[in-house]
């Protein structure tokens, strides 16, 4: 198996974070992980995998990622298999410049992964509300779009108040957000 590959990135803060990806095959398509010593910088997930597993199985070699990595790895398998089986594990560090501050954007981000549970969905507006700002649901869905760890911080698990699943991924992971929604309802019960 290939070993993790490794790029430099300049953070907001102005120190370099050397940073390994490793890809993850999962039900739906491959996840690619993108973390430093510090924790996780991003998620993506492309739905374009014609091989990809029910279960989920590590691409690389992890007997040379970082810790931080091998926790969200970890973590994701477990999100897969139980998503109910997650608040037993610790958290992925995320180490993101948008969460490194007190930005509007990290406010609402913080406070969906906290406050909206495994198998619950909230609505934008009612986000807002949680975050402080119950006029603001729009901005609520720009920080959505912005969310660099889809899973970790479960943006999917916002929704329209009139019950519509809403977009995700910009529209093109409108199906994933659906099969997430129904993963999570169907081990909750």
């Amino acid at each position: 198996m290939p070993s993790p590959s490794r790029s430099q990135t300049q953070t907001k803060l102005g120190s370099a974070c050397e940073q390994q990806t490793v890809s993850l095959k999962s039900p739906l398509g491959l996840i690619h992980i993108s973390s430093c010593r510090e924790g996780t910088h991003t998620i993506q997930i492309s739905p374009d995998c014609s091989d990809c597993v029910c279960g989920c199985v590590c691409a690389d070699d992890q007997q040379e990622l970082f810790p931080e990595c091998v926790s969200c790895v970890t973590w994701l398998k477990a999100y897969f298999s139980d998503p109910n089986t997650t608040h037993t594990l610790p958290s992925p560090t995320i180490h993101h410049p948008i969460l490194q501050g007190g930005s509007w954007t990290a406010c609402v981000l913080r406070t969906l992964q906290s406050r909206v549970c495994v198998g619950e969905t909230v609505s934008y507006a009612r986000l807002a509300q949680l975050a402080g700002r119950p006029r603001a649901a729009r901005a609520v869905g720009g920080a959505m779009r912005k969310n660099p760890v889809p899973l970790l911080i479960p943006c999917h698990r916002v929704c329209l108040s009139s019950g519509g699943a809403g977009h995700y991924m910009g529209g093109h992971g409108d199906q994933l957000k659906l099969w997430l929604l129904e993963h999570e309802r169907n081990t909750s019960q």
